[in-house]
């Protein structure tokens, strides 16, 4: 038995970590076509009955660009934030792992090399979902943590949660965003600095039956 076999068997599962978990290069976002925006204002709903099926690489990559992307060359983003400090950073959640989304390099960078869907929220659902989107908010950026500075961060994770659903609504696909999260569970798992506050997070998936509000 080779000596890299002998070392990975005595890894306990448990201390897998995003070192072991590859970043991943997204391809280039498409940014034209979809439906007309009031026909996706019509459609726009909450789904929480997913199916199986996997989303791809590259509706990923256009999901991801339309929630938080850079859409100029200032480096500003699809989503407004208070006095442009980008605060906030996607989390992306997968059976693959948990990474962080890179809006510059256009890649998601490793977190964790296992499944923590689970942790990704209180409903059942939410541990088989496809993806799952952690919205998380930089105290630091934003220069502290009062109920104002946090208020700035609530409404800027809103933003980029409705540029979520106007995508799955124009793409076909199912989505909530959900408040229910055991917090302290997730950042421990997502190995998150004392100054990051988890905020929302939201399920994207292809919807197994139509149910929303």
């Amino acid at each position: 038995m080779s000596k890299s076999l002998i070392a990975l068997l005595l890894v306990p599962l448990g201390l897998i970590t995003g070192q072991e978990l590859k970043p991943v290069a997204l391809p280039t976002p498409q940014t034209s076509g979809g439906k007309p925006l009031m026909q996706v204002l019509k459609e726009r709903k909450s789904v929480r009955d997913f199916g199986p099926e996997r989303v791809s690489r590259q509706t990923l990559s256009n999901l991801l660009w339309a929630a938080w992307g850079i859409n100029r060359d200032d480096g500003r983003r699809t989503a407004p934030s208070a006095s442009n400090r980008q605060e906030i950073d996607v989390y992306v959640v997968t059976s693959d792992g948990a990474y962080i989304y890179d809006a510059k390099a256009n890649a998601l960078k490793p977190v964790v090399a296992t499944d923590i869907r689970k942790l990704a929220g209180t409903q059942g659902f939410v541990a088989d979902v496809p993806v799952n989107l952690v919205y998380v908010a930089d105290t630091a950026k934003l220069g502290g943590d009062d109920p104002g500075k946090l208020a700035a961060a609530n409404a800027d994770t809103g933003f980029i949660a409705q540029n979520v659903y106007l995508f799955c609504a124009s793409e076909g696909l199912g989505t909530v965003v959900r408040g229910s999260v055991d917090r302290a569970a997730l950042g421990k798992a997502l190995n998150l600095r004392v100054e990051q506050r988890i905020i929302l997070a939201q399920s994207v998936g292809y919807a197994k039956k139509s149910a929303g509000n």
